[in-house]
């Protein structure tokens, strides 16, 4: 191995903000990639995460050396593509700019910069087009009138899906519902002309085209402990499936949309409640330093009033509005809880969880901390459904050996996850909050019994 090594304090290529020049210059990068390699050799603290660093560790071991400067192109590709962000990497490392450390590190974002790059050069594929657009896949959908439905159910269609576009033939997909979740909302009396209130629901386009019944959910629980929460029309795509593959300018179109109308209820006093944790940590995180200009200014307006739902109910818990007509309990009265890696990511603790404990009888059995793999467009993607099997194996294990009989996630595509692999899938925390408050709430489980 080389004498000298390279130094872990930050290049003059350091850059985590797209509007600065230098993050779009390759040779900066490059700099910060090998830095980044190399606090990562001497750490090694993130071994048991995604393939990302066992693939680099590997690579320098058996290979260089422990020689980062030896690393092809193609091994840095190789290291990059196993990054599925999950970001539990940033959430471990004691070296991060969230923790003021010197050296500045943040891989998540280093990951996210190089896709950025390499999608400039290439320019998007067809799989990146539609996966990174669930708004115009979904208005698609709804137009065939229940054929995508009907496609994604059918084995030769899903084989041709695979090869045309690259999702992966045996990866559960969401149906498409037949009624958007604001169309609902707005019949239901949710969506009024004024903002106000004090919350505004972000429903996430997932709930939005794919799970209405969770954004119902959401709102039963939140109406049960007298919340005047508020449904906006037309929000967009956070932007997450979009940025995960590099693709800055679709983000800012659409945090652009969804500034526009939830700002409005932010002036008037009201808390964004955002539904999936990946979502509300988009714009508590990463809208604040990807958009430019004067979105750049209102997401930072934006980020002090979002809230996960269940944060936002947990904290009024003491409250006398606070439910506790509770009138039934989940099965056995145990509950496995997951937590979602991106709800990790926001330090905000386990509030889902600590609600169920509000519901009389309910005993979480386990609270399990380990990825379940999904993440994001990932475990659709045919290089990516295998690995994400293998990176959710200890999450399903977990939840199993729990013994209960009622699962809670507060990520709607975990649940997916859990569904597919593990024979179970679970309910938002709010959504059993909710179905506690009627005398047969949990008729249907028992039923499965």
């Amino acid at each position: 191995m080389s004498e000298q090594r390279i130094s872990y304090q930050p290049t003059p290529g350091l850059s985590y903000d797209p509007t600065e020049e230098k993050y779009w210059d390759p040779a900066g990068l490059d700099q910060e990639v090998r830095r980044a390699f190399e606090i990562c050799h001497g750490c090694r603290m993130c071994f048991k995460y995604c393939g990302s660093f066992p693939t680099l560790f590997s690579l320098l071991d058996e290979q260089y050396d422990g020689d980062v400067r030896r690393l092809t192109g193609g091994d840095v590709e190789a290291v990059m593509d196993a990054c599925f962000q999950c970001k539990l990497c940033e959430v471990q490392c004691p070296y991060t700019p969230r923790d003021g450390h010197e050296f500045q590190l943040d891989f998540p974002k280093l990951v996210h910069r190089h896709d950025a790059l390499a999608l400039r050069r290439r320019g998007k594929t067809l799989r990146e087009r539609l996966l990174g657009d669930p708004d115009g896949s979904a208005r698609a959908a709804r137009a065939s009138l229940g054929l995508a439905n009907v496609a994604n159910r059918s084995r030769p269609l899903r084989v041709l899906m695979e090869k045309a576009i690259g999702v992966h033939r045996d990866k559960l997909l969401p149906d498409f519902a037949r009624e958007p979740f604001d169309a609902w909302a707005e019949a239901n009396g949710f969506v009024r002309e004024t903002p106000g209130g004090e919350a505004v629901l972000f429903q996430t386009c997932f709930v939005q085209h794919n799970e209405p019944q969770v954004g119902r959910d959401v709102l039963e629980a939140l109406r049960a402990c007298q919340v005047d929460v508020r449904v906006v029309k037309g929000l967009a795509c956070c932007g997450m499936p979009a940025w995960e593959h590099g693709d800055l300018e679709a983000l800012r179109a659409q945090a652009h949309r969804d500034l526009d109308l939830l700002l409005p209820f932010v002036d008037a006093g009201a808390k964004v409640l955002v539904v999936n944790p990946t979502c509300s940590m988009m714009m508590r995180r990463e809208w604040p330093h990807l958009l430019a200009g004067e979105d750049r200014a209102r997401a930072q307006r934006l980020a002090p009033a979002v809230r996960d739902p269940s944060e936002f109910l947990w904290a009024m818990r003491e409250e006398p509005r606070f439910v506790s007509a509770f009138k039934s309990a989940p099965p056995g009265g145990k509950v496995a809880y997951h937590a979602p890696c991106h709800l990790r990511a926001q330090g905000i603790g386990f509030k889902g969880r600590d609600l169920l404990r509000r519901i009389p009888g309910v005993t979480v059995a386990a609270t399990v901390v380990e990825c379940c793999g999904h993440d994001g467009t990932y475990a659709m993607t045919v290089e990516g459904f295998e690995p994400s099997q293998k990176v959710g194996q200890k999450a399903f294990a977990g939840m199993q050996a729990a013994g209960a009989r009622v699962w809670a996630t507060d990520c709607p595509l975990a649940a997916l996850q859990f569904q597919q692999h593990a024979g179970t899938k679970p309910l938002h925390p709010l959504a059993i909050l909710a179905r506690a408050t009627r005398p047969d709430g949990f008729a249907d489980l028992e039923e499965k019994a």
